[in-house]
């Protein structure tokens, strides 16, 4: 991204503004002096200890001192935010709110809309994005650069794609939390002792995702090779198959979806 480029992050003491703020000093991609963060306060809890990090609380005066605008505060909160960007480069990260709808709240066409997940913590997140179509290549360049410091971007070419994503991959931990509720919840029915259960289903996700990553095959050639050797697990999974557990993931996919194109067609 461009070595002066003076970012500033409005809603910066939020779990994503936060994580990418951070994120974006650890790894060197802006100094201190080139990160504006405004909050209600104006006191930054997570940064007030980083010489050099403006804190503010008036989103005009951030948008005056930043050359790229992040707006990162909950989708119904953008009617409150009343700044002109003078054309900057916006950065949205708000779920189910379209590219439009920040083009006009802030007074620039020069708009890219990404979907974070809560993996943004650990440097892992997923963020898909869409660019509008006055988003030059240097723009871009640099949307790139600020959003893989939390994890992985991919640009999309068309928004309603955005809105699936919303439901899927924007849903970060949520999914696999609840797989491993229900491990969880089986294996203490089964007696198994309240700390070796949690470590047991922890660590099966975890290697077992870490190893579908390092693989990167589609996971229906996994699931078909543990089936052909016909052993514990085979039963496990053909049982689960027959029971229709690809249906009800469809269908809560299918729901989340509908959901976020509701809800962003409702913002227009």
């Amino acid at each position: 991204m461009a070595q002066d480029a003076v970012v500033g992050i409005i809603g910066g003491q939020g779990w994503m503004g936060r994580s990418l703020g951070l994120a974006l000093l650890e790894q060197g991609i802006l100094s201190a002096e080139q990160l504006v963060i405004s909050s209600h306060s104006g006191r930054g809890a997570a940064f007030r200890d980083l010489t050099g990090v403006r804190c503010i609380n008036d989103n005009q005066a951030l948008a005056e001192l930043s050359d790229v605008i992040v707006l990162s505060v909950r989708p119904e909160d953008l009617t409150n935010i009343a700044v002109n960007s003078g054309g900057k480069l916006v950065v949205s990260l708000l779920a189910m709110t379209s590219v439009e709808d920040v083009a006009q709240r802030l007074g620039s066409r020069r708009v890219v809309r990404a979907m974070p997940n809560a993996a943004a913590e650990i440097r892992r997140a997923y963020f898909p994005w869409y660019a509008a179509p006055d988003v030059t290549k240097a723009d871009r360049r640099l949307v790139e650069a600020l959003l893989e410091s939390c994890g992985t971007s991919r640009e999309l070419s068309a928004e309603r794609d955005l809105d699936y994503l919303t439901a899927l991959s924007g849903a970060g931990p949520a999914y696999p939390a609840l797989l491993a509720q229900s491990m969880l919840e089986h294996a203490r029915h089964s007696g198994i002792a309240d700390d070796i259960a949690l470590e047991a289903v922890i660590q099966t996700l975890v290697g077992g995702s870490l190893l579908l990553e390092r693989k990167g095959t589609d996971p229906k050639d996994m699931v078909e090779r543990l089936i052909g050797y016909d052993g514990t697990t085979a039963k496990g999974l053909r049982t689960m198959i027959d029971g229709g557990i690809h249906r009800i993931i469809h269908v809560g996919l299918t729901a989340a979806h509908e959901a976020a194109r509701e809800r962003g067609q409702g913002r227009g």
